[in-house]
């Protein structure tokens, strides 16, 4: 059990070195090296590669109901873990829009620093109104959002109040609302939820100590927010993400996509 998680820990680890060393070695180089355009699609490709390799490590089993989305929508989804970020991340370049407490995570703050990760902070009227238009400039370039409107974590068994001011964007650039359902099952529905006073060093070390991950990933259909308020759509979004989750029952085989990755199979490639 312990070799286990200590192999675990020194993939993590390995992990991490090869993410500060894109980050702060590749990344500006490809900047440097090529257009804009071919920088970013690059990055993109490291960053979803990095992405799964982490999905492999902890050893992630995600059953995947729903279309992919096209470029330029705002996804929304509850929030249970930081390990939401790993679930949605590895099957489409996007930015994520996230809580500035994440900066001062050990290496974790740097690299989603480096990953484009746009930080609010709650509460700060001229700070919200930037995020606002890098939203917004970023769904003009046609790229993909990741939002957590709640603004905290749930054990997954509700959906808190969802904060409209990050529907804005969508609605002022005309972009797709694609709503999102993520559930935790088997043992990882209790340890997979970091609530409270948890410490991310700690968590990750518990999710590391478990033999499988468990996670239903929905995406829902997109919304039609023509002619809605921010409000509205908010809450049309988060009943469709409740709906599903209060109301989910195992998905068929016929319908439902399974990945189960090989932590080996993954870090030899």
């Amino acid at each position: 059990m312990k070799i286990r998680l200590y192999y675990k820990l020194f993939l993590i680890i390995l992990l991490f070195i090869n993410g500060l060393i894109i980050a702060a070695g590749i990344f500006p180089a490809l900047g440097l090296l090529y257009s804009a355009h071919h920088a970013k699609t690059k990055r993109d490709k490291l960053k979803t590669r990095w992405l799964r390799r982490f999905s492999a490590i902890v050893n992630l089993h995600i059953s995947r109901n729903g279309e992919l989305p096209e470029q330029g929508v705002i996804l929304v989804s509850n929030h249970i873990s930081w390990l939401d970020i790993i679930v949605i991340g590895q099957y489409l370049p996007a930015y994520f829009v996230a809580k500035s407490d994440i900066l001062s995570w050990p290496v974790i703050g740097y690299l989603a620093r480096q990953g484009g990760t746009i930080f609010i902070r709650r509460g700060d009227k001229q700070h919200v109104r930037a995020t606002t238009e890098k939203m917004i400039w970023l769904l003009k370039q046609n790229s993909n959002i990741i939002a957590f409107p709640e603004g905290t974590t749930t054990k997954g068994d509700e959906v808190l109040h969802f904060h409209a001011s990050l529907f804005q964007p969508a609605l002022l650039t005309k972009s797709a609302i694609l709503p999102v359902a993520l559930e935790y099952h088997g043992v990882a529905k209790e340890i997979a939820p970091f609530v409270g006073d948890d410490g991310f060093v700690p968590h990750l070390l518990k999710i590391l100590a478990l033999d499988k991950i468990e996670v239903r990933l929905n995406f829902l259909p997109a919304i039609n927010s023509t002619g809605k308020n921010r409000h509205a759509v908010s809450l049309e979004t988060r009943d469709l993400i409740w709906e599903k989750i209060s109301g989910s029952v195992p998905a068929d085989d016929s319908v439902c996509k399974v990945d189960k990755r090989s932590a080996v199979a993954k870090i030899a490639t």
